[in-house]
């Protein structure tokens, strides 16, 4: 079964948004028109409470994007996005998401980040999404959202670690750094990972 995963397309990862991800806005058009082609599609979504550990502004004298270490593991501090209940974590309305069959939410816990779709930054939580695939069947999982370098890689590697084959769509994702996403693509291919295009999805159905 072909599952499509739209990672955290939100109002506060796009143009105009808190944490805006560069041309974000972009791949809405792409997203839409490849949700026809997929058997299943599930969509996940960053759902932070106000005191999340990863804004910096919960931290006296921090400032976006210092880090800090964060239950044993390093963390980027972020400003405030996608906090539970904003306008700004809400998915936009230019997504078509009539064929999203269920949404995950992620990063709830106050005192751990969440950037994949599937766990928590530290594997000690499951957003439920990889037993909601398993159970539907689902072996191929295509992935695309926001953002390549974060939260698309992680979702991406963890699809991997659970036995999935996975598949990231390139032009529907875009990503914060460059040198961060070229680093993300060689470990996600090293791991077992197919990168492809849209385009060359689309002419594989009718190969």
């Amino acid at each position: 079964m072909k599952t499509l995963i739209i990672v955290d397309i939100q109002y506060d990862f796009l143009p105009g948004g808190s944490l805006a991800v560069p041309g974000g806005d972009e791949i809405i058009p792409v997203v839409n028109n490849l949700t026809e082609h997929f058997d299943l599609v599930v969509a996940t979504q960053d759902w932070h409470p106000p005191d999340h550990a990863s804004f910096a502004s919960n931290h006296p004298g921090k400032k976006p994007f210092d880090r800090i270490e964060l239950g044993g593991m390093d963390q980027v501090l972020w400003p405030n996005h996608c906090v539970q209940g904003t306008r700004g974590a809400e998915l936009p309305a230019a997504l078509d998401s009539r064929r999203v069959e269920a949404i995950f939410r992620k990063g709830m816990d106050p005192g751990i980040d969440s950037y994949s779709g599937l766990f928590d930054n530290g594997h000690k939580k499951s957003t439920g999404l990889g037993d909601y695939l398993k159970g539907k069947k689902a072996d191929n999982v295509f992935v695309v959202g926001l953002a390549g370098d974060y939260c698309v890689y992680y979702t991406v590697m963890d699809a991997l670690m659970i036995g999935f084959r996975a598949v990231l769509i390139e032009d529907a994702t875009r990503v914060i750094s460059d040198a961060g996403y070229q680093t993300a693509l060689q470990a996600m291919r090293d791991k077992g990972a197919e990168v492809i295009s849209s385009s060359d999805f689309i002419l594989s159905l009718s190969a």
